[in-house]
């Protein structure tokens, strides 16, 4: 097993990996902005190097600093949680160069992935279901006209190196698409440097269902199950839950089967999703894109599938077998996932602040992953996140209520925070009945 280990990330995802980390007898080696400093993902490592001031770009996305902190602490691997610098290809490839250890997968596949047409017809060549689309970038507003006519209304503008949720508008006739193309394209090549754009038929009425997939040692990708990711706000996500409501076993058969298709075309290694849209009315589903890293939303399928996702991504990045049979993969019981953000409940707008009060739930089937306690501060530099909740029952109805119980102990003051909007959906018949799609959130405002 790797011995040690640089996270080279913050906040609750940093220290979830040195947990796993510390439970394996690995050194952790944590990176922190100036920002950053008093939050516990700092203390709980075994050492702590400061790579810069509070912009993300200084410090957190800053290769030669990180690679930096990886030398002078003799850190043996760097794993990049997600987000920064997870899904950089040309890192993985400079960190590998440099002799490290890469916790992650192979920067050929990051590369195939990472530009959305193309990993689009990789998809389609291996037999994965997409959505009619656009094969190449649309090279100017006539050929994203032409190819809406062709496709037919609405659709969707997005940006073909994005990610997210980002970058991404929909167009219900020419008119609309005209402003939503300039939009997408300007926004792209602010956000990514790249102005590609994509158009792809738009479904109204959606559920967002994804894979977790794992590119083993050996060379075999496996499926652990699927996620439920319809509850969202500005496409992004704010509840996952495993297994889907929506999700029979012979849809569950031809998801995952899909999901492995996709890791094989790529000679997928390590932890990855495959995300798609399922048209309810039909049970039709369709790619989406890949995400070369680890989920937000990981904790469910851990809870599900009985696996410490991390350990198997160092174990696959040391070469080892996974501590799992891969052919007795099945699910256990149901699992939720909250994002806890420091935002305001109705209009989902950040409110950064200083921690006055933190107290976590407990109790059965309730995990927690933090990034704050009380006493820090949730500056405007980084995302939202303070912590993810998340409740198992032996049933999809048991995880509600232990929901219900656990958002009403979870104490936060200081920051805005979005669990009134988690106490009131977990009301909600729609979200109850579990016949629900990507429009629920906008239905609740």
């Amino acid at each position: 097993m790797i011995e040690s280990l640089l996270v080279a990330n913050r906040g609750e995802i940093a220290r979830r990996i040195i947990r796993t980390g510390r439970r394996l007898g690995i050194r952790t080696i944590a990176v922190h902005s100036e920002a950053d400093g008093a939050l516990p993902f700092v203390t709980e490592a075994d050492e702590a190097v400061c790579v810069g001031p509070a912009n993300p770009a200084q410090s957190y996305r800053n290769v030669e600093a990180i690679l930096g902190a990886a030398r002078s602490t003799g850190a043996q691997a760097i794993h990049p949680g997600y987000g920064f610098l997870s899904e950089n290809a040309d890192f993985a490839r400079t960190v590998e160069g440099s002799g490290l250890i890469w916790v992650g997968p192979g920067a050929d596949a990051i590369t195939a992935m990472g530009d959305k047409i193309n990993a689009r017809n990789l998809m389609a060549a291996a037999g994965v279901p997409v959505a009619p689309g656009t094969t190449e970038p649309a090279a100017d507003l006539d050929a994203a006209v032409a190819a809406a006519a062709e496709i037919g209304y609405p659709v969707m503008v997005k940006a073909a190196a994005g990610g997210g949720g980002m970058g991404m508008g929909v167009a219900a006739d020419e008119a609309a698409l005209r402003t939503e193309y300039d939009k997408v394209r300007a926004f792209a090549e602010r956000m990514f440097g790249d102005g590609s754009v994509l158009i792809e038929r738009y479904f109204p009425r959606v559920r967002h269902v994804e894979v977790q997939i794992l590119g083993l040692a050996d060379g075999r990708v496996v499926a652990l199950g699927e996620r439920e990711c319809s509850v969202q706000r500005r496409n992004q996500k704010l509840v996952e839950e495993s297994p889907s409501p929506a999700v029979s076993p012979e849809l569950r058969e031809r998801f995952l089967a899909a999901a492995v298709r996709a890791g094989e075309a790529v000679n997928y290694r390590n932890a990855g999703t495959v995300e798609c849209l399922l048209d309810p009315s039909t049970q039709e589903f369709f790619f989406l894109e890949m995400n070369t890293r680890l989920q937000v939303e990981h904790p469910v399928t851990e809870c599900v599938y009985g696996v410490d996702l991390v350990e198997e991504q160092l174990r696959v990045a040391a070469g080892l077998a996974p501590t799992f049979d891969p052919d007795a993969l099945a699910p256990r019981g149901h699992a939720i996932e909250l994002r806890i953000n420091a935002e305001d409940p109705k209009r989902f707008l950040p409110g950064p602040g200083a921690i006055t009060t933190w107290n976590e739930p407990a109790g059965a089937g309730v995990r927690v992953d933090s990034g704050y306690v009380a006493g820090n501060t949730v500056t405007p530099f980084y995302d939202s996140l303070m912590a993810k909740l998340i409740v198992s029952g032996d049933t999809r109805e048991e995880a509600v209520e232990r929901a219900r119980a656990a958002v009403a102990q979870f104490e936060i003051a200081g920051p805005k925070c979005n669990l009134p909007f988690f106490a009131e959906l977990l009301e909600n018949p729609e979200f109850l009945s579990g016949d629900y799609d990507t429009g629920i959130v906008s239905r609740m405002r």
